[in-house]
Protein backbone atom coordinates (compact mmCIF):
# COMPACT_ATOMS: atom_id res chain seq x y z
CA UNK A 1 0.00 0.00 0.00
CA UNK A 2 1.33 3.43 -0.97
CA UNK A 3 2.30 5.68 1.90
CA UNK A 4 0.13 8.71 2.67
CA UNK A 5 1.93 11.83 1.43
CA UNK A 6 -0.31 14.75 2.31
CA UNK A 7 0.14 14.34 6.03
CA UNK A 8 -0.48 17.49 8.10
CA UNK A 9 0.47 18.29 11.67
CA UNK A 10 -3.16 17.90 12.70
CA UNK A 11 -3.25 14.39 11.18
CA UNK A 12 -0.25 13.26 13.22
CA UNK A 13 -1.77 14.71 16.39
CA UNK A 14 -5.06 12.95 15.68
CA UNK A 15 -3.25 9.65 15.03
CA UNK A 16 -1.28 10.05 18.26
CA UNK A 17 -4.24 10.91 20.49
CA UNK A 18 -6.21 8.00 19.06
CA UNK A 19 -3.30 5.60 19.62
CA UNK A 20 -2.78 6.70 23.24
CA UNK A 21 -6.47 6.43 24.10
CA UNK A 22 -6.81 3.04 22.37
CA UNK A 23 -3.66 1.46 23.85
CA UNK A 24 -3.29 3.45 27.13
CA UNK A 25 0.39 4.10 26.40
CA UNK A 26 2.63 5.91 23.94
CA UNK A 27 3.73 4.21 20.70
CA UNK A 28 6.91 2.18 21.10
CA UNK A 29 8.77 4.25 18.49
CA UNK A 30 8.23 6.89 15.84
CA UNK A 31 8.98 4.26 13.19
CA UNK A 32 6.27 1.91 14.50
CA UNK A 33 3.82 4.80 14.89
CA UNK A 34 4.38 5.97 11.31
CA UNK A 35 4.11 2.42 9.98
CA UNK A 36 0.83 1.80 11.85
CA UNK A 37 -0.64 4.95 10.30
CA UNK A 38 0.82 4.39 6.83
CA UNK A 39 3.04 7.45 6.45
CA UNK A 40 6.78 7.98 6.14
CA UNK A 41 8.67 8.42 9.42
CA UNK A 42 10.31 11.55 7.97
CA UNK A 43 6.92 13.31 7.92
CA UNK A 44 6.75 13.07 11.71
CA UNK A 45 10.06 14.91 12.09
CA UNK A 46 8.89 17.74 9.86
CA UNK A 47 6.62 18.78 12.73
CA UNK A 48 7.99 17.22 15.93
CA UNK A 49 11.33 15.94 17.19
CA UNK A 50 9.84 13.48 19.70
CA UNK A 51 6.60 12.26 21.21
CA UNK A 52 7.28 14.59 24.15
CA UNK A 53 7.33 17.67 21.90
CA UNK A 54 4.14 16.43 20.23
CA UNK A 55 2.41 16.16 23.63
CA UNK A 56 3.52 19.67 24.56
CA UNK A 57 2.17 20.97 21.26
CA UNK A 58 -1.24 19.39 21.84
CA UNK A 59 -1.90 21.52 24.93
CA UNK A 60 -0.61 24.59 23.12
CA UNK A 61 -3.05 23.85 20.28
CA UNK A 62 -5.90 23.65 22.80
CA UNK A 63 -4.91 27.18 23.78
CA UNK A 64 -4.71 28.36 20.15
CA UNK A 65 -8.14 26.90 19.41
CA UNK A 66 -9.52 28.77 22.40
CA UNK A 67 -8.17 32.11 21.21
CA UNK A 68 -9.42 31.45 17.69
CA UNK A 69 -12.96 31.08 19.03
CA UNK A 70 -12.66 34.17 21.25
CA UNK A 71 -11.29 36.42 18.51
CA UNK A 72 -14.31 35.63 16.34
CA UNK A 73 -16.56 37.18 18.99
CA UNK A 74 -17.27 40.90 18.72
CA UNK A 75 -18.39 40.93 22.35
CA UNK A 76 -15.04 39.56 23.49
CA UNK A 77 -13.20 42.43 21.80
CA UNK A 78 -15.10 44.97 23.91
CA UNK A 79 -14.62 43.18 27.25
CA UNK A 80 -12.36 44.43 30.04
CA UNK A 81 -9.49 42.23 31.26
CA UNK A 82 -11.60 40.47 33.90
CA UNK A 83 -14.32 39.42 31.45
CA UNK A 84 -11.79 38.50 28.76
CA UNK A 85 -10.11 36.14 31.22
CA UNK A 86 -13.46 34.69 32.26
CA UNK A 87 -14.33 34.12 28.60
CA UNK A 88 -10.95 32.50 28.07
CA UNK A 89 -11.48 30.12 30.99
CA UNK A 90 -14.97 29.04 29.96
CA UNK A 91 -13.91 28.51 26.34
CA UNK A 92 -10.64 26.78 27.23
CA UNK A 93 -12.41 24.32 29.50
CA UNK A 94 -14.94 23.60 26.75
CA UNK A 95 -11.98 22.64 24.56
CA UNK A 96 -10.51 20.51 27.36
CA UNK A 97 -13.88 18.83 27.93
CA UNK A 98 -14.08 17.92 24.24
CA UNK A 99 -10.72 16.15 24.76
CA UNK A 100 -11.21 15.11 28.39
CA UNK A 101 -10.18 11.46 27.99
CA UNK A 102 -6.84 12.45 26.49
CA UNK A 103 -6.18 15.25 29.00
CA UNK A 104 -6.92 13.04 32.00
CA UNK A 105 -4.86 10.17 30.61
CA UNK A 106 -1.87 12.42 29.95
CA UNK A 107 -1.90 14.34 33.22
CA UNK A 108 -2.87 11.42 35.46
CA UNK A 109 -0.22 9.09 34.05
CA UNK A 110 2.48 11.66 34.77
CA UNK A 111 2.80 10.80 38.47
CA UNK A 112 5.86 13.01 38.86
CA UNK A 113 4.77 16.65 39.11
CA UNK A 114 7.76 17.98 37.14
CA UNK A 115 6.99 15.65 34.23
CA UNK A 116 3.37 16.82 34.20
CA UNK A 117 4.51 20.45 34.19
CA UNK A 118 6.88 19.68 31.30
CA UNK A 119 3.93 18.42 29.24
CA UNK A 120 2.26 21.78 29.90
CA UNK A 121 5.35 23.93 29.23
CA UNK A 122 4.18 25.21 25.82
CA UNK A 123 0.76 25.97 27.28
CA UNK A 124 2.38 27.94 30.09
CA UNK A 125 4.33 30.10 27.66
CA UNK A 126 1.24 30.83 25.56
CA UNK A 127 -0.96 31.50 28.59
CA UNK A 128 1.46 33.80 30.43
CA UNK A 129 1.96 35.79 27.21
CA UNK A 130 -1.81 36.08 26.99
CA UNK A 131 -1.99 37.35 30.59
CA UNK A 132 0.61 39.99 29.78
CA UNK A 133 -1.36 41.14 26.72
CA UNK A 134 -4.53 41.51 28.82
CA UNK A 135 -2.86 44.54 30.42
CA UNK A 136 -4.42 43.87 33.82
CA UNK A 137 -4.42 47.04 35.88
CA UNK A 138 -2.46 46.79 39.11
CA UNK A 139 -0.92 49.17 41.62
CA UNK A 140 1.77 51.32 40.00
CA UNK A 141 4.96 50.76 41.99
CA UNK A 142 6.77 53.51 40.08
CA UNK A 143 10.06 51.62 39.95
CA UNK A 144 11.23 49.55 36.98
CA UNK A 145 12.72 46.62 38.92
CA UNK A 146 9.70 46.36 41.20
CA UNK A 147 7.38 46.54 38.20
CA UNK A 148 9.20 43.62 36.55
CA UNK A 149 8.94 41.55 39.73
CA UNK A 150 5.26 42.44 40.07
CA UNK A 151 4.50 41.54 36.45
CA UNK A 152 6.36 38.25 36.72
CA UNK A 153 4.48 37.48 39.92
CA UNK A 154 1.17 38.28 38.24
CA UNK A 155 1.88 35.87 35.38
CA UNK A 156 3.09 33.10 37.70
CA UNK A 157 0.07 33.45 39.99
CA UNK A 158 -2.26 33.41 36.96
CA UNK A 159 -0.56 30.24 35.72
CA UNK A 160 -0.87 28.63 39.15
CA UNK A 161 -4.56 29.55 39.19
CA UNK A 162 -5.04 27.83 35.82
CA UNK A 163 -3.27 24.68 37.05
CA UNK A 164 -5.44 24.56 40.19
CA UNK A 165 -8.56 25.01 38.06
CA UNK A 166 -7.48 22.17 35.77
CA UNK A 167 -7.05 19.93 38.84
CA UNK A 168 -10.51 20.93 40.08
CA UNK A 169 -11.98 20.13 36.64
CA UNK A 170 -10.23 16.72 36.52
CA UNK A 171 -11.76 15.82 39.91
CA UNK A 172 -15.19 17.35 39.13
CA UNK A 173 -17.99 14.76 38.99
CA UNK A 174 -20.90 17.21 38.69
CA UNK A 175 -23.20 17.11 35.61
CA UNK A 176 -21.71 19.09 32.71
CA UNK A 177 -18.93 20.10 35.12
CA UNK A 178 -21.20 22.74 36.62
CA UNK A 179 -19.04 23.07 39.74
CA UNK A 180 -16.03 23.90 37.58
CA UNK A 181 -18.00 26.78 36.06
CA UNK A 182 -18.79 28.07 39.56
CA UNK A 183 -15.16 27.62 40.58
CA UNK A 184 -13.96 29.59 37.55
CA UNK A 185 -16.32 32.47 38.17
CA UNK A 186 -15.53 32.76 41.87
CA UNK A 187 -11.76 32.29 41.53
CA UNK A 188 -11.36 34.84 38.72
CA UNK A 189 -13.59 37.29 40.61
CA UNK A 190 -11.56 36.80 43.79
CA UNK A 191 -8.20 37.19 42.04
CA UNK A 192 -9.22 40.45 40.37
CA UNK A 193 -10.68 41.80 43.61
CA UNK A 194 -7.40 40.99 45.29
CA UNK A 195 -5.52 42.94 42.63
CA UNK A 196 -7.96 45.82 43.12
CA UNK A 197 -7.22 45.64 46.87
CA UNK A 198 -10.94 45.08 47.64
CA UNK A 199 -10.84 41.33 48.20
CA UNK A 200 -12.86 40.60 51.30
CA UNK A 201 -16.39 39.80 50.07
CA UNK A 202 -15.47 37.66 47.07
CA UNK A 203 -12.62 35.91 48.91
CA UNK A 204 -15.00 34.95 51.72
CA UNK A 205 -17.55 33.80 49.13
CA UNK A 206 -14.89 31.75 47.34
CA UNK A 207 -13.67 30.35 50.66
CA UNK A 208 -17.21 29.26 51.60
CA UNK A 209 -17.54 27.46 48.26
CA UNK A 210 -14.22 25.60 48.74
CA UNK A 211 -15.12 24.72 52.34
CA UNK A 212 -18.52 23.37 51.26
CA UNK A 213 -16.86 21.29 48.50
CA UNK A 214 -14.36 19.87 51.00
CA UNK A 215 -17.13 18.94 53.46
CA UNK A 216 -19.17 17.21 50.73
CA UNK A 217 -16.15 15.34 49.35
CA UNK A 218 -15.33 14.00 52.80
Amino acid sequence: MAKKKNIKQSDIISFYMDYVLTHSHKPKSVYAFAKDNNFEEQKFYEFFNSFESLEQSIFSIFFDNTLEVLHKSEDYQSFDARNKLLSFYFTFFEVLTANRSYVIHTLNTEKHQLKALKVLSHLKKSFTNYIELLDIKTIDLKQEKLEKIKNRGLKESAWFQLLVTMKFWIDDTSPSFEKTDIYIEKSVQASFDLIDTTPLKSLIDFGKFLYKEKIHSN
